[in-house]
């Protein structure tokens, strides 16, 4: 990673394998960018300076220069704080609650996760979004199912990992809830009793954010709580 020069307007992109093979293609229509998004993670507002000796138009001058680090291919590291564009009168932020702190699941468990949007609409008690929400799992070789369902599902949504994946990749899922499976194998575990990866909901409508661990025990546990999750006995596998 690396620094742009700030002294001159410059776009930097990274273009996925798909976007270069339409940019290749060239004519009209061939690579068209319909949808974008804005953040500033780079930036540190506290460095605003309202008694700036120099008066009140230099305030912002120290923000002003900061660098801009260049696009990286990580959704896990860049874009997490979206500019977004709410109702005239937002007077509170709006965030993302599931009701836990985290989530633990044993292998072979099951478990549905319905985010609410605090904030939204006047709403502080919290409603679905509109448009749903997006999940990301950062390592998917732990869940054999990942589905996105409810009104904001789209196709291709819904993903089953592979059992040949033996390397840490995210997935992401679009819906109003989250189901996840956990797999029944246990070759990933080696001498851990757990492992844990995270998961970030973001909201599709306010870009509300939420990054909350997922941890996966070994050991096969039976138990129900109260409306949000149920695991149920099942056999370990030494497979992948």
């Amino acid at each position: 990673m690396g620094y742009l020069d700030n002294t001159s307007i410059t776009v930097d992109a990274i273009l996925t394998k798909k976007g270069r093979e339409l940019l290749a293609q060239g004519g009209i229509g061939a690579f068209n960018i319909t949808q974008f998004a804005l953040a500033d993670d780079e930036i540190d507002y506290t460095l605003f300076n309202e008694n700036h000796p120099n008066g009140t138009q230099y305030s912002g001058e120290a923000i002003e220069n900061m660098p801009i680090t260049e696009a990286i291919p990580d959704e896990n590291n860049v874009m997490l704080y979206k500019l977004v564009t709410l109702p005239e009168g937002t007077s509170v932020i709006p965030f993302v609650s599931i009701g836990m702190a985290n989530v633990t699941l044993s292998i072979g468990a099951t478990k549905a996760i319905t985010p609410q949007t605090h904030n939204y609409n006047g709403v502080v008690g919290g409603l679905p979004e509109p448009g749903g929400y997006r999940f990301t799992i950062a390592d998917n070789r732990l869940f054999q199912l990942l589905e996105g369902s409810g009104p904001a599902t789209t196709a291709g949504t819904n993903m089953t990992t592979s059992p040949t994946n033996v390397t840490a990749q995210s997935t992401t899922v679009v819906g109003n809830t989250l189901n996840i499976t956990a797999k029944t194998a246990t070759s990933l575990f080696g001498v851990h009793s757990s492992l844990t990866t995270t998961l970030t909901i973001e909201g599709m409508t306010t870009s509300a954010r939420l990054t909350i661990p997922i941890t996966l025990s070994k050991t096969v546990t039976n138990y129900s709580t109260s409306g949000d999750s149920t695991d149920t006995s099942v056999t370990p596998s030494a497979g992948i």
